[in-house]
């Protein structure tokens, strides 16, 4: 693993911009310790609530893009590019639609295409799985100048709007246009990077750079990450940061609105468990698609209580497990009754997402004999290796699993602290 090719010079990662480089200098860098900021709803000021705020100052004299989706809102649930579009001291020409599309109406693996946003009269451009030279000509075509990136991250490195971020990057920096990345709160707190560290032999979507499975960052954190570490062509970056916004507060605790950013990820309680529980997509099981509860119920066909016995058994820090049978509405399993567990996180502080998602791998492995890998191994591209799935397949325990990517994690916690700025 080669996390810092660049060294400490990724600091600036490549920034151009005044004051948008290192800690103290990031174009809305937060001016309010975290002693000093007030509590209660509302504290939380997002990135676009500050460059609103403040005139919309980085964009001013230019031809601005938008990537973003329905978590692109004010903390009146307002959406920034219905906000900007009426604004005169903004030029917004573009929108950019990721997975799922600008207004969420896809579900996972689909998007919207082009078309032109009925609200605003804008064109919609579609970016989702294009990355390079073809995005960059995207960027060209629709006449912008700078690129405002504004998406809720979920906290895990499968989750794909970071690497739309990535993509954005290098398109951009391809294209020679600014990017302009605004913050928002990590849902599952800043606290700590956990789990398997991607292994660049494995990348794909899913995981362009080897970054940790649950990163513990925030987009503006990944993004100088990214420019300062992995592309070998950094773009023109500004962040905008949050006021207020503490590294080891949950979401329910920033007093903003919660709005899914994508069908599957409906409450912040998906976020909790989602960085352990979407390797079940790796599986012949049922991740809890088409159900209200996705992430937090796992089965399928012939399963029963021994495996929340086990689960159980484990005594598992935060998390009780319940037996549970549902019926998916869609994907695995469409209208079949399967059996199965429901996680129940009753500390979140301290419950391991990452490792409770690997010992109920384990577990069901040994108490149902129908469990099998998804054919393609796509447990390998969310893991990051073939690891988690040869150690497992040969009887390996939890303790076993989660201790073999220990020195890979020590490394990249290292780099991540470099860049963290909360």
């Amino acid at each position: 693993m080669s996390l810092s090719r660049r060294g400490l010079l990724a600091a600036a990662g490549g920034v151009t911009a005044a004051g948008a480089v290192g800690a103290a200098g990031a174009v809305g860098a937060a001016t309010a310790s975290p002693a000093s900021a007030h509590s209660g709803r509302g504290r939380v000021r997002t990135g676009f609530d500050r460059l609103a705020a403040d005139g919309y100052r980085q964009l001013s004299g230019e031809r601005v893009g938008v990537v973003t989706n329905p978590t692109g809102i004010t903390s009146d649930v307002r959406h920034i590019v219905d906000v900007m579009h009426p604004d005169d001291r903004v030029n917004l020409v573009a929108v950019f639609g990721p997975e799922h599309g600008f207004r969420g109406t896809a579900q996972a693996g689909g998007s919207e295409g082009r078309y032109d946003d009925p609200a605003t009269g804008l064109p919609v451009y579609d970016t989702y799985l294009k990355s390079g030279q073809p995005l960059a000509d995207i960027f060209t075509a629709s006449g912008v100048q700078t690129i405002v990136f504004d998406i809720q991250d979920a906290g895990a490195r499968f989750y794909t709007y970071i690497w739309t971020l990535y993509d954005c990057m290098q398109a951009a920096a391809l294209a020679g246009k600014r990017l302009v990345v605004l913050d928002r709160p990590n849902p599952v707190t800043g606290r700590a990077a956990l789990g398997p560290v991607l292994n660049k032999a494995f990348a794909s979507f899913v995981g362009r750079e080897p970054i940790a499975q649950a990163h513990g960052m925030t987009v503006t954190e990944l993004a100088l990450l990214f420019n300062g570490e992995f592309l070998t062509r950094p773009v023109e970056l500004e962040t905008v940061r949050m006021s207020g916004w503490r590294r080891s507060e949950f979401f329910d605790e920033t007093g903003l609105p919660w709005v899914p950013p994508s069908p599957n990820m409906p409450t912040p309680d998906t976020a909790l468990v989602y960085s352990g529980t979407c390797l079940f997509e790796g599986t012949n099981l049922s991740e809890g698609r088409g159900t209200t509860r996705p992430f937090e119920l796992l089965g399928a066909e012939g399963i029963d209580r021994r495996w929340a016995q086990a689960a159980n058994a484990l005594d598992l820090p935060g998390v009780h497990f319940r037996e549970a049978y549902f019926a998916p509405t869609f994907s695995k399993f469409q209208g079949k009754t399967v059996g199965g567990v429901q996680l129940h996180v009753h500390d979140r502080e301290s419950y391991d997402p990452v490792r409770t998602g690997i010992a109920l791998l384990v577990t069901a492995k040994r108490t149902w004999s129908g469990f099998a890998w998804r054919p393609d191994n796509w447990i390998d591209k969310l893991t990051g290796s073939t690891k988690v799935r040869t150690l497992i397949d040969a009887g390996a325990g939890t303790d076993e699993v989660v201790g073999s990517w220990r020195d890979e994690l020590a490394a990249f916690r290292a780099v991540r602290k470099r860049y963290l700025r909360y």
